[in-house]
């Protein structure tokens, strides 16, 4: 039993620089569980479906209703889904990681293969996925390697049942012990 605070660790916290060791900042954060999302969208110019994999989802405000998602500066799909009016956040199931590494890959046809149905928003809705939402893009703001999108939430539904894809220590699995629904 902990008598006190928690000491620092200082081994590998920071380099000659003074700044924290990405490795350690990435192995620390990554025993923070979460889910996985595929933000998914047709490009209006070429008539394409285009698809990312997030790990950085979280609602911000429910009036009015706001959602938040992280993208890498080099992502190459953000791009095509951006130009998109309205944006698809497929909420992904713990039988959908192959899903997930092809939505994470770096260029192909991320769709080759995959089983989708259009929203109301007109976008693609993963097959399995446990919920989607169409969103409006509100907001970006450069953050580091990333930008932190802000979105307005304009439909949502449920989609199919299971538990959630959840991204841990560097890897995929599901929950174990299952959920308990609140009274």
């Amino acid at each position: 039993m902990a008598t006190g605070p928690a000491q620092p660790v200082q081994s590998g916290q920071n380099g000659q620089s003074g700044r924290l060791d990405s490795r350690r900042f990435r192995q620390v954060l990554g025993r923070f569980a979460t889910g996985v999302v595929a933000i998914t969208a047709v490009d209006p110019v070429d008539g394409r479906p285009y698809g990312l994999a997030a790990n950085s989802f979280t609602s911000v405000s429910l009036d009015p209703p706001l959602i938040a998602f992280c993208v890498g500066h080099t992502s190459t799909s953000w791009p095509k889904v951006r130009g998109a009016k309205v944006v698809t956040v497929n909420v992904l199931a713990e039988t959908q990681q192959a899903v997930c590494v092809q939505m994470a890959a770096k260029g192909g046809d991320k769709f080759a293969g995959l089983a989708w149905t259009g929203s109301p928003g007109g976008n693609p809705v993963l097959d399995g996925a446990l919920a989607w939402l169409d969103c409006a893009v509100e907001a970006e703001h450069p953050a580091g390697d990333h930008v932190i999108v802000v979105a307005r939430v304009l439909q949502l539904d449920t989609h199919a049942d299971g538990g959630p894809l959840v991204f841990f220590r560097g890897g995929y699995g599901g929950f174990v012990g299952g959920f308990v629904e609140p009274a």
